[in-house]
């Protein structure tokens, strides 16, 4: 099938509106103080319930990327609408830390697991000529939800309080993605855009892959390896944004929340810009700039004192973390093919789960340990800077043999057996 629809159209409308619903998630900061406040917890308790949110979801989207395989994207999306939905309703009515561990850590991050795979696998299918730009569209929704929902959710948690502010958006939550759900589907077999070519630096695979023969080629370690690394870098500045500010640069609180809006920008940004530049110069430059533009953005960051320039190197770094996010889908598919893209992309998603526990830890302890940022800074710069061989030495896996050949020495085979 050669002709073009209008229906993908559609469908990428509804995986922005599911993604921005989902990213909602990066607006937790605003709930840390309220749950501190009306429980007696401490900043870091209330912080796991997110950092264990992120790492579920790694294992959620792998789980969900199978499913798809079998039921298509409708009933994957249906599933992440009632567990997102649910699990931050509840966590609404969690009055200890276990019931908000279990609400939105795990029934919350399962879904947003399910729900973040499905526009994606869905949308490379229907866009195999502008794969870079659709996957980074999508996931610029996800890094503009805490947009979004940040100053709704401060309005709400100061007018009825943060209980009643979980149920609220839990229930919103719930809506926008079961109106997604029923336009996700998948193209005919056979689908293509008219006119679509292959190019060399767009790329396609020679074949489909299949998670286990995926497995089985260094590349997807190789792809994860690059995930986690950028992931980490950028997901260090989001943990420490604004203390990091405040120390830095001697600024107040109010202006060093600033900051974090501003990076907020920068990470959904990035998912669509670099996404959309590496249609143009391939995904492995795409890779190899931000990482050395990111090693220089630490170095400098080390030696700055102005708000000013911070907030612009951290905006850099947003930026090339969001274009990790943004990048990485079309870079899987063009390796692996589209077919099974939700289960071996799913599956490097524990990439994310294990940065935000990385990243996190490592600025916070050399942080402690020195009495400063700048050590930190500095090894980020060298370790991003060694990053960059890894998308160096990337190149496409071996194209398996094609099926007819696969099928005729099957049927040899049974044949002598006969």
């Amino acid at each position: 099938m050669k002709t073009d629809t209008p229906n993908r159209s559609i469908i990428a409308a509804a995986g922005v509106f599911m993604q921005i619903a989902l990213g909602a998630v990066y607006a937790w900061s605003v709930f840390r103080i309220p749950l501190t406040q009306t429980y007696g917890w401490t900043v870091s308790q209330v912080t796991l319930a997110f950092e264990l949110a992120i790492l579920v979801l790694g294992f959620a989207a792998f789980a969900g990327g199978i499913w798809m395989r079998r039921v298509g994207p409708s009933p994957v999306a249906i599933a992440a609408a009632m567990l997102y939905g649910s699990g931050t309703a509840l966590a609404g009515l969690s009055h200890n830390l276990t019931m908000l561990y279990l609400t939105y850590g795990v029934i919350a991050g399962a879904g947003l697991g399910l729900g973040y795979i499905v526009p994606i696998a869905t949308l490379v299918r229907w866009f195999p000529d502008k794969r870079g730009m659709i996957t980074g569209i999508a996931v610029a929704g996800f890094g503009a939800g805490a947009l979004v929902t940040a100053p709704v959710a401060q309005r709400l948690i100061t007018a009825v309080g943060v209980s009643s502010t979980f149920v609220i958006l839990g229930i919103a939550y719930f809506v926008i993605i079961m109106i997604a759900a029923t336009v996700m589907k998948n193209p005919p077999a056979g689908y293509a855009p008219a006119g679509f070519q292959p190019t060399s630096v767009g790329g396609s695979a020679a074949r489909d892959f299949t998670l286990p023969q995926a497995l089985a080629a260094w590349q997807w370690y190789g792809l994860w390896l690059t995930l986690f690394l950028n992931t980490t870098a950028g997901i260090a500045i989001i943990s420490q944004a604004s203390p990091m500010a405040q120390e830095i640069s001697r600024v107040n609180a109010t202006a060093a929340a600033g900051l974090v809006g501003i990076i907020s920008i920068a990470n959904g940004s990035g998912r669509f810009l670099w996404a959309w530049l590496s249609d143009a110069i391939g995904r492995k430059a795409v890779f190899l700039t931000m990482f050395l533009l990111q090693a220089l953005a630490f170095l400098l960051l080390s030696r700055v004192s102005g708000f000013a320039p911070l907030a612009a190197l951290a905006f850099a770094i947003l930026l090339c973390y969001g274009g990790g996010f943004g990048t990485m889908p079309s870079y899987a598919t063009d390796y692996f093919g589209a077919k099974d893209i939700g289960s071996i992309y799913g599956l490097m998603l524990t990439a994310w789960g294990a940065a935000a526990i990385a990243g996190p830890t490592f600025i916070a302890q050399v942080r402690q340990a020195t009495g400063e940022y700048q050590g930190a800074l500095r090894i980020m710069a060298l370790v991003t800077l060694l990053s960059a061989v890894v998308p160096l030495v990337l190149r496409p896996p071996v194209p398996l043999p094609s099926p007819s050949k696969k099928e005729s020495d099957l049927e040899g085979v049974r044949r002598r057996v006969a």
